[in-house]
């Protein structure tokens, strides 16, 4: 068994890793946002914006009318608690909560609570693939869990470059790719949901201009995507602004010198 194992090893030490493609942005729109929101979670549906904010004594889910950002309703969480991530399936919202364990079914025309749930990990980010809820909890793992019977069908394993990738966040579910924010980065991955393997990385630095940031501005968290206009809005805990970004490869160094050379 070592010496199967010490093959194993080799054989997977000596598979090419997984080409990550390299990405940088330009900002197209902004939209100003109230910066006390501390962002865990933020999707586009069918002209509402939902917000996830976290923080305990100031979690609420919010939704507000698209593009005009008129709030229309506000549920405040109980003080004890700490929300995180949103999505919206169906006729149902959901709402993560970080420690607790618990996630929040609300019916989407009221956002009257359905169901309370207990979830066996913490709660981070939350999307969907129009099928199973996806969720994670800063590890390098994602989860899949059946919306109907609240029980998990499948995890998956995130890796970049050959190693696991953890501190996985906010996610969003775009032409069948996973986008989840870093943790304490200014990057968003684009994850594989079949391999779980990183095939994008987008680098997002400097998008709140050092003189918009205050000693309570947080990291940058928040992604959606509006399926009619494909455009994908960014932010961040207690950002000033929501940013609509068009995501541009980034030339590699080979084109970068040539480049150069044609100057």
């Amino acid at each position: 068994i070592p010496v199967l194992a010490s093959l194993l090893g080799l054989v997977l030490n000596t598979l090419p890793a997984i080409a990550v493609e390299q990405f940088t942005y330009e900002v197209e729109a902004s939209k100003p946002q109230d910066r006390s929101l501390f962002v865990q979670g933020l999707q586009i549906i069918d002209g509402q914006l939902y917000v996830s904010t976290g923080r305990y004594g100031e979690s609420r889910l919010l939704r507000y009318d698209w593009p005009d950002q008129t709030l229309n309703h506000e549920h405040p969480l109980d003080p004890r608690l700490f929300g995180e991530g949103v999505t919206v399936l169906d006729d149902r919202v959901y709402q993560l909560t970080w420690r607790s364990g618990l996630m929040f079914t609300y019916q989407r025309d009221t956002l009257e609570m359905l169901e309370v749930s207990k979830i066996p990990i913490q709660g981070w980010g939350l999307t969907h693939d129009g099928k199973n809820l996806i969720l994670s909890d800063g590890s390098n793992r994602l989860y899949f869990v059946d919306p109907e019977e609240q029980r998990l069908t499948r995890s998956l394993s995130v890796m970049e470059a050959g190693l696991p990738r953890d501190r996985l966040n906010e996610l969003e579910w775009i032409d069948g790719k996973i986008w989840a924010n870093v943790f304490q980065t200014d990057r968003i991955v684009i994850i594989d949901p079949d391999s779980g393997n990183i095939t994008g990385n987008i680098d997002l630095t400097g998008l709140l201009p050092a003189m918009e940031r205050l000693p309570e501005t947080d990291v940058l968290n928040g992604i959606a995507y509006e399926q009619g206009s494909g455009k994908v809005w960014v932010t961040g805990k207690r950002w000033p602004y929501l940013y609509q970004i068009k995501v541009i490869p980034r030339p590699s160094s080979a084109e970068t010198r040539i480049d150069d050379k044609t100057r």
